[in-house]
């Protein structure tokens, strides 16, 4: 008795407690990838407020600025990515919104999916041909985010994950009612009641508590408790007092019965967190690659503007010489137009290359920084420290243990497999929704009365005086009720759960071929990734002759011009056809890069191939950065 009134005390207060606590505004914490738990119970009525993003850039850039230029390695590069990218920052939400999902189907809810698709939306693209005003496609830049590991994936298809009987909710609930009425009745007949105008006052506290569990089983108590007085004197107890108290389980016995069918959701969404983690992961993965790309296009863009800018000076000092020659009568006029073309044509060359330097240098600092705000870093140029080199020897190794590797390590089966499971578990479900409904009930409970004689009655009362006496009454079995019985629902045809269950059946199969599907993809993603490295490693070694041969044919007509036994237009030819030669083998290295970029991609590498800590991209923290 004492327990049971100070557990329904302790609710009393906690419900009128927590209207006050709603209104209270909790100090923002740091963004967290799990739900903050507290013991305290009045957090349960708290929100959780998640803070603003952080879109400041990390201190990092600043130590990379070196006399007004932003100094970048591939590995600043990267590491920048991992601490500003938004398409990380937006990505990096998913985590705690799947541990979020988590919570809410332990409390039998049903999980409302999470975010399985790659966000891409950073502008991407790299230089078009050298000596051309185009733009070439480079690293994407689509938009994406697209998908969802739970129901309603494809359109306006909805999908039959998570079908099965219903939940219920876990998380046990207190009731409480307590009021107060007076009623007023005229009477025609006085007879009953002795009186012409009844009247009565009624208070009526009553509580209770519900309990589901995993098992399809439920529990329910209540403890009621009314006061009832009246005016009329044949009322034998005024006022009369009544408890009661009912303890009543109902257990499931074939559809909803045992956890299967009861924590599929629960099951779903720890299998959609582990999906959620690895999207992430094929995030980075994806960002990496594409930051990866930008930089060897900047690359490319740096050293075809140098090339270009020494081509300039080049013919700008051949003009030069040729109009000093000219004013010596020592050449015609014709010649030194010929210089005056090529500077012309040269000058156009660079400034092709300078604006396709700087939109290059846009594109890297917009995929680095969470804002480009500061005027002053939005036009400061970048220079590359890295230069793209063939390492001796290197070899793609054997294509067979490559495609072993691939199917090993890539995301995107590990995805797949995991919805094999959680689509097993809706179809294990879906077939348990085919059964009857079939509960057993049983409940007990007790009766007690109590109040003083109505001395209008002018009879003796034995029922207790006081409101202890019939919740006494009520508790020792003297009034006992008791009740077992079995319900039977049996649904005719069944064809809604009949139709989920085939349908779970055939998304199940077009699952398993999906994923035979991407094996076959992954296959060729790796073979065409191996052939492309060879024969840009192919080109590369064409384009270093051909510059090499061009460098001597240079020197030759440089050296015969000097002798006087050649033109300064064939110079200049020769000399332009070097910088051609030069522009080739710098398209065909970058080109090279982004091969080995692409071949890391396919095997699922990317990550340990630039040493990239995963712990790191979650954060947005990299060691050595802030």
């Amino acid at each position: 008795m004492k327990r049971a009134a100070f557990f329904f005390a302790y609710a009393g207060i906690a419900i009128f407690a927590a209207a006050p606590l709603l209104a209270q505004d909790a100090p923002m914490p740091a963004l967290r990838l799990d739900i903050p738990h507290s013991d305290n119970p009045f957090h349960a009525y708290r929100p959780t407020l998640a803070p603003p993003p952080n879109l400041a850039n990390s201190t990092r850039i600043d130590t990379l600025v070196h006399n007004g230029v932003l100094e970048l390695s591939l590995k600043d590069a990267i590491e920048l990515a991992l601490e500003n990218n938004l398409d990380l920052a937006i990505a990096r939400y998913n985590i705690p919104i799947a541990e979020a999902d988590i919570m809410r189907t332990r409390a039998g809810g049903s999980f409302r999916g999470v975010n399985t698709g790659v966000v891409q939306n950073t502008p991407g693209g790299g230089v078009g041909g050298f000596g051309s005003a185009s733009s070439g496609a480079g690293a994407g830049g689509t938009s994406g985010g697209a998908g969802g590991a739970g129901s309603g994936a494809s359109g306006l298809v909805q999908s039959t994950l998570g079908t099965g009987t219903n939940v219920s909710s876990y998380d046990p609930k207190i009731t409480a009612n307590i009021n107060n009425e007076h009623y007023t009745q005229p009477l025609s007949n006085t007879a009953v009641y002795n009186t012409q105008t009844l009247q009565q006052n009624t208070t009526t506290g009553n509580f209770g508590y519900i309990q589901s569990f995993p098992t399809g089983t439920t529990l329910s108590a209540v403890f009621d408790n009314n006061r009832g007085a009246t005016n009329s004197p044949n009322s034998f107890l005024n006022p009369t007092l009544n408890s009661y108290y009912h303890v009543a389980l109902q257990q499931q016995l074939l559809a909803g019965f045992g956890f299967g069918p009861n924590l599929r959701y629960l099951r779903i969404a720890k299998n959609n967190q582990k999906i959620s983690d690895a999207a992430f992961k094929l995030q980075v993965m994806t960002t990496v690659t594409q930051i990866a790309n930008m930089y060897w296009d900047l690359v490319a863009a740096y050293e075809d503007e140098q090339v270009k800018t020494q081509s300039l000076e080049f013919a700008q000092r051949t003009l030069d010489i040729g109009r000093k020659q000219l004013a010596l009568q020592a050449i015609p006029a014709m010649e030194v137009m010929k210089d005056e073309g090529e500077v012309a044509n040269c000058e156009q060359d660079l400034t092709i290359a300078k604006a396709t330097l700087q939109f290059q240098e846009l594109l890297i600092k917009n995929a680095l920084t969470k804002n480009l705000d500061d005027p002053i870093l939005e036009a400061m140029p970048v220079h590359p420290t890295d230069s793209s080199t063939i390492q001796a020897g290197a070899t793609t190794g054997s294509t067979e243990d490559s495609i072993a590797l691939a199917l090993r390590d890539r995301i995107e089966l590990k995805e797949s497999d995991i919805d094999l499971q959680n689509r097993n578990i809706s179809r294990d479900a879906a077939r348990n929704a085919l059964l009857p409904t079939v509960s057993l009930t049983a409940y007990y409970g007790g009766t007690g009365l109590a109040g003083p004689p109505n001395p209008a009655s002018h009879i003796t009362s034995t029922a207790p005086m006081r409101w202890g006496g019939a919740v006494q009454h009520a508790f020792n079995n003297t009034a006992p009720d008791y009740y077992v019985g079995l319900s039977v629902d049996i649904p005719i045809r069944n064809r809604v759960a009949k139709s989920d269950q085939y349908r779970s059946e055939l998304e199940m199969g077009q699952a398993q071929l999906r994923l035979q599907q991407l094996k076959k993809q992954i296959r060729i993603e790796v073979r065409n990734a191996q052939y492309a490295l060879e024969q840009s490693k192919a080109r590369v070694e064409f384009a270093t002759k051909a510059r090499d041969l061009a460098k001597k044919t240079f020197d030759i007509t440089e050296k015969e011009q000097e002798l006087g036994a050649g033109s300064s237009y064939q110079t200049l030819t020769s000399r332009h056809d070097l910088a051609e030669a030069e522009s080739t083998l710098v398209a065909a290295m970058t080109a090279y890069q982004k091969a080995k970029i692409e071949l890391d991609r396919s095997l699922g590498t990317t990550l340990d191939a630039n040493e990239i800590s995963i712990e790191s991209a979650r954060t947005g923290v990299v060691p050595g950065g802030q």
